[in-house]
Formats: C-alpha cells, structure tokens, sequence
C-alpha cells in the first residue's frame, strides 16, 4: 500500500529539530528514547523551543501516470491529486521540465491532502501546442477542501514557454489548493513549489502505492526469499517490539495452526493463514528510526521461503489480471530504514488482493496520517487485519483470487495507539491514549476520507473475534476499546 522533492531529505525533514542530549549534540546513540524526539532543550530551570525551520517542496509531476482525461485522482510524489479533466502529458506539445507535466482542459487540479505553514506558492505555467489563449485561477481552502477562495487574480495564459508566477498565502494553518480553468483550451502546469516554515505536516517522497500494484497480468513469478535482518529491526520483546500491544488470535509457530501460524519477519509479526493464502493480521512498531528514507520503495514482490513444505506458496505474480491490488499490511514507506527493512514489506505473506480505491486512497491517506503522527514527535503501535470473503475490484466482485487459492477479503481494519515517543511504553498508556480504529469495505468505490470509517476497537474485535490490546492492564484496555476517535 499505501520521495518527495524536498530541498531537505526526508531524514532530516522527519528530525529537523536539534536534539542534545546529557549536553553534547547529536550524540543520539547515547540519548534515551524520551530525549531523542523532544524539541525542547533545556537550560537550567529555563526550557526554549527550537526555531521553526524553513522548507521547499516542490511536486514535479515526475511520479504517478494519468493518460486520459476522464476525472481520477493520482498519487504524486506530494500526496494525492484530483485530475479533473486533466492528465500528464509527454507528448512534444506539452511544455515540461522532465519527462511529464500537467495537461489541463476545462476542468481542475486539485490536492486532495493539506499542507501547513505555507507562505508563498509557485507555480510553472504555459499554453499547450498551438492553443489559443486562456484563462485559470487560483484557490484554496482552509476547511479540507469543502469550500474555496480565489486566491490573487485571473492569470491570462498567453505564454509558450513555461513561466513561474508566486502567489502569497497568509493563512497560518492548514491549507490545499485548487487550480481552475475557463474555456476549452489547454495549459500546462509543471513544478507547483510550496515555501514555508515549520512542520508541513507531509511526507514527501516516492508514493507508497507506486508501481507494482499489478492489476494487469504478469508472466512468471520471482524467486521467493526469506527476510534477511539487520541492526534496524525492532527488538523482539519490550519497548518498541512488534508484538508489545499483544497477539490478537493467540497464534502459534506450530504446524498444526496453519491458519493461526505466527511468523516473525522481523520487521513486522504476522498470523498466516494459510487456507486464505494472506495474513489474518500483521503487528508492527513505527517511530523516525523506521522512517529514515535510507531506502526507496523497491517493488520487489515475492513469496516467502519460509513456508512450511505442503503449503501453498502465493507467489508475487498470483494476484495478476484480478482487477485487485496487492495491498501491503506493514507499508513499504513505514521500513525505509534499509533495503533489507523495505524488501521485507513485498513478501506476499504482508499482502492481501486489496481494491486499488481502497489501497491507493482511502488507506494511503491512514498510512501518511500515521507517519505524520511520527513527525510530529510520536510513536504509533500499529496492528492491521483483514476479515470475510467478497470484495469489489477494479474488475468487479470476487471472492477468490489465484484459481481459489487467495482469499478476497470484505473489510479491511487497522488499529493504531499512538503515544509520545518516549520510553516504558506499556506504562505510559493510559486510559486517555489516543486509539485510532478503522474499518473499511475491501470495495473499489469506497469514500477516500478514512475517517467516514473510524469505528472502536470492540467493534473490531466483535467482527474478527481477536482480543486487541490485550497486554494492556484490564481496566486500560477496556477504556481503550470503547473510544472513537475523532479523526483530527
């Protein structure tokens, strides 16, 4: 499931604040978990706040495809975009700087995510091919996206090569914009640039969803691999483990629980079933050390080595020409921390057929929603499943993928605890933690907002019978399951 052109690199964007410890910088190795993520240094009995940071990011239109002009969103390198009779263009007629930039007809460009802290906003422009002049304007909301307000004046496009015009924001908050057209005629927009200062509050980088969703048919499988282990995995017990909130279905390393079989990967733990061909749940720890960009997204999907002799293998080309994606559990973008983290998340043993509104939208927008929990100085326990049989794809409805050897789930949950980072993590979860809980229908025409889909984890657990949270004292756990959080 579920890059990005900054002139700072993720790692630094996800850690600009200077973190000292026992009073020499940056000697993070040597800071408890607590002291690395603070912004606060302290001095004394005095406490100042680090300086708010300047920032650039530009989308370059580089990433994500769109051929035609029928209405779709598309996800960039930014975040999720509306092309409302609009595409990407490569023809010689379209004005670029790369390979491919906005071609909009009559209709709009509009972001489908917020950015805070925006001061000034830049955007390439010009005429497509031979057309004639037009005009396009530019809005912006401060409500996500329910209403807009013009922003500066109608721009004329008389230009045949691409010219940068800068429009001044004076919203503190958060804000996404709108580009509008008039007419019949066509433009092209390329390096729309956001400047500010502070957190913007997205994760800029290759889309999570990339290529590799495969809902066209693919010839022959890769080699299956097991997970190779390096010094950046979780640690397999206390703080920061994957398995630290619980295992929901009391799954085993045994033989005979073929479809309850507890696998740990290392960087995620997982309950396999092996009927379904698909994990039941797979169970994960996320903080900045996982998110560190030291690695793009690879695509190299796989089966697992590992499965038991008699088993069925779910190879990376088993779910080809089925109209469904295969939807990741733990996200590629949640182990950036080296090639060997990332490859772990393309085992087809974190993946379920997933319809591609469902994975590409609606769930990539939960995913960079919780890494922004983590750049804003948190630390998200993350436990995410799948139950039942039908799901819609871009096909239409199936039950099974695979010649009925892959499960099609009906509803796709996620349970996230999300705490300041910090240490003695059991402990400091309290009845006032904050506990988010989804739970979607594995369908293609499904809202892109999770938040229409929030529910409590009791909800979750009457539907999957799985105790959650279950290493939680009881009363903790019992005031866990019965919040629904707000969203916000």
């Amino acid at each position: 499931m579920d890059g990005y052109a900054l002139f700072l690199n993720v790692t630094a964007m996800k850690n600009k604040i200077l973190i000292l410890c026992a009073g020499v910088a940056l000697l993070i190795a040597g800071c408890s978990k607590k002291d690395s993520t603070e912004q606060i240094k302290s001095t004394g009995t005095t406490t100042t706040t680090a300086p708010a940071q300047p920032y650039s990011i530009t989308e370059t239109f580089e990433e994500g495809t769109k051929t035609a002009y029928a209405d779709a969103s598309v996800v960039l390198s930014t975040g999720r975009w509306d092309f409302n009779d609009a595409l990407l263009g490569t023809l010689a007629a379209d004005l670029k700087d790369g390979n491919q930039s906005v071609r909009l007809r009559t209709g709009d460009l509009a972001m489908n995510f917020d950015i805070n802290g925006v001061n000034t906003l830049y955007i390439k422009h010009g005429k497509y091919g031979t057309d004639a002049t037009s005009t396009w304007q530019l809005e912006m909301s401060t409500d996500g996206g329910k209403t807009y307000t013009q922003l500066g004046s109608d721009i004329t496009e008389t230009n045949t090569t691409l010219v940068t015009d800068s429009f001044k924001v004076s919203i503190t908050g958060k804000v996404r914009f709108e580009i509008k057209k008039a007419g019949t005629t066509r433009i092209n927009l390329d390096d729309i640039t956001f400047k500010g200062t502070g957190d913007p509050g997205i994760t800029v980088g290759t889309p999570d969803t990339g290529s590799g969703s495969d809902t066209s048919a693919t010839s022959s499988a890769t080699t299956p691999r097991l997970v190779t282990v390096g010094t950046d995995a979780p640690p397999t017990s206390g703080d920061n483990s994957n398995l630290l909130m619980g295992n929901p279905s009391a799954a085993q390393n045994t033989l005979t629980m073929m479809d309850n079989y507890l696998i740990d990967q290392h960087y995620y733990v997982e309950s396999y079933n092996a009927t379904k061909g698909e994990p039941n749940w797979v169970s994960w720890h996320l903080d900045a050390t996982n998110t560190t960009g030291v690695t793009d997204r690879l695509n190299n999907f796989a089966g697992w080595a590992g499965m038991p002799t008699g088993w069925y293998q779910v190879e990376s080309n088993s779910y080809s020409g089925s109209g469904f994606d295969r939807g990741h559990n733990c996200p590629s973008a949640d182990r950036t921390s080296s090639t060997n983290a990332n490859s772990a998340t393309f085992l087809m043993t974190n993946m379920i057929p997933q319809a591609p509104q469902n994975n590409e939208q609606t769930w990539a927008n939960l995913e960079n929603y919780l890494r922004e929990q983590v750049v804003e100085g948190n630390e998200v326990y993350i436990i995410m499943g799948s139950y039942g049989t039908g799901g819609s794809g871009s096909s239409g409805a199936l039950n099974t993928v695979n010649s009925g050897h892959v499960n099609v789930p009906s509803n796709v949950w996620k349970v996230a605890v999300v705490i300041p980072a910090g240490d003695n993590d059991i402990n400091r979860i309290t009845a006032s933690t904050r506990v988010i809980a989804v739970n979607t229908p594995n369908i293609n025409t499904i809202n892109d907002d999770w938040t229409q889909y929030i529910v409590t984890v009791k909800d979750i657990e009457t539907a999957t019978g799985y105790t959650l949270l279950s290493a939680l004292p009881d009363a903790v756990r019992a005031a866990l399951e019965a919040k629904k959080d707000s969203g916000q």
